[in-house]
């Protein structure tokens, strides 16, 4: 069954219920008046509510209207909220000034609303102290405490120590507030251009 309404000639019953472009109720008219008239204002015959009776039928652009609701439905789908998990992978004997950059990179992911996946891998004899990676884990979530949540406390899998962190953030709300922040700083460099004063030519 298609999912398409039926339009003009596909329209197949004796009488309908007319609605004019602007939602406007004409009333019950045969099926031959309603399509003069659709052919009249250059407009299509659209069949909106087949189950009722008599039919509902409205004048209007179906090829504008197709458009304007598949623009609708793609704008729908890139506002929706995907949930991204990034990776960070740390050593157990991470050295302080990596410890500080993975840091950064786990507060920039949570900030966005971003899932944050972090692996401590072992290696050799470091799998004998699994304690070390658990006690980073442990430090990591404390650092970014205000930003993300231990979504899954750590575990052991294989050579490596996985903890996922969530964000306290929706993605939705952290999109929402770095455009509101870039509309103030665009807002900021306006005001700065107008404060300019430009000096009175010599003569």
């Amino acid at each position: 069954m298609s999912a398409e309404p039926r339009i003009n000639d596909r329209i197949r019953v004796p009488e309908v219920r007319l609605v004019g472009p602007n939602g406007e109720q004409v009333g019950i008219v045969s099926i031959g008046d309603a399509l003069k008239l659709a052919q009249e204002s250059d407009l299509d015959l659209v069949e909106v509510a087949a189950t009722a009776r008599p039919p509902v039928c409205k004048l209007m652009d179906y090829g504008k209207f197709k458009y304007e609701s598949a623009m609708k439905a793609r704008e729908a789908r890139r506002n929706q909220a995907y949930t991204i998990i990034k990776e960070i992978k740390l050593r157990p004997k991470i050295d302080p000034h990596d410890y500080e950059t993975k840091k950064g990179h786990v507060v920039r992911f949570l900030k966005a609303g971003d899932k944050v996946k972090v692996t401590i891998m072992f290696r050799g004899r470091e799998q004998s102290r699994p304690e070390l990676g658990f006690r980073l884990l442990q430090r990591l979530a404390e650092d970014v405490t205000e930003l993300g949540f231990v979504e899954s406390q750590p575990k052991q899998d294989g050579r490596n120590m996985i903890m996922v962190i969530g964000p306290h953030k929706k993605k939705a709300e952290a999109k929402a507030e770095k455009a509101a922040a870039k509309a103030r700083r665009d807002d900021d460099v306006a005001d700065g251009s107008q404060d300019e004063q430009v000096p009175a030519p010599q003569e």
